[in-house]
């Protein structure tokens, strides 16, 4: 299946071999990587708990993110709303509209089973060209606070700027993304 196709990028499921080709791509340019945790979305893809999503560039794996359709953490856990989970693109790669072609997958993708998608974004400054993005797209904080390692974080209480600590934002389609 192929979500997405240009001139140059291509948007289509995860496949086996890309985490390991991730994993080496994440490394070279200085990021924490292991293949385990895009392993295991590959195997929740398998049991229908999630669908992926990679982007190619000129045939060059570029990027990826995830929509999870019943998360067990978050505002969210236990209901029926998606979220998008661990979205990236490689350096190389970026500013090229890749990433907002992945999201518009991921939405569309979402749009098709709930009128609404939420996310999780950390709050450090590696994340603030995602922040900035996000609510470009039309996303605005949930409401419940900023969260640290998968809980409410409790007013006053102390925690690392890590990537543990998130906002989670919610964006509600308007129109029909799915068609």
């Amino acid at each position: 299946m192929i979500y997405f196709e240009d001139e140059h990028v291509r948007i289509r499921p995860m496949q086996p071999g890309a985490p390991a080709s991730f994993t080496q791509a994440k490394r070279a340019q200085g990021w924490h990587a292991t293949p385990d945790t895009m392993e295991m979305r590959l195997a929740h893809e398998a049991q229908g708990l999630c669908t992926t999503f990679v982007a190619e560039y000129d045939g060059e794996r570029a990027g990826y993110i995830y929509v999870y359709w019943k998360q067990k953490t978050g505002p969210f856990a236990h209901t029926d709303m998606p979220e998008i989970v661990d979205f990236a693109v490689l350096e190389k790669f970026q500013r090229r509209g890749i990433g907002g072609k992945l999201m518009d997958a991921a939405e569309k993708c979402a749009a098709s089973r709930c009128d609404c998608v939420y996310l999780g974004v950390g709050l450090h400054s590696g994340y603030g060209s995602a922040q900035r993005m996000y609510v470009q797209r039309g996303y605005i904080p949930d409401g419940s606070g900023v969260w640290y390692q998968d809980r409410v974080h409790e007013q006053y209480a102390p925690c690392v700027n890590d990537d543990d600590l998130v906002l989670y934002l919610l964006k509600r389609f308007s129109g029909n993304l799915a068609k």
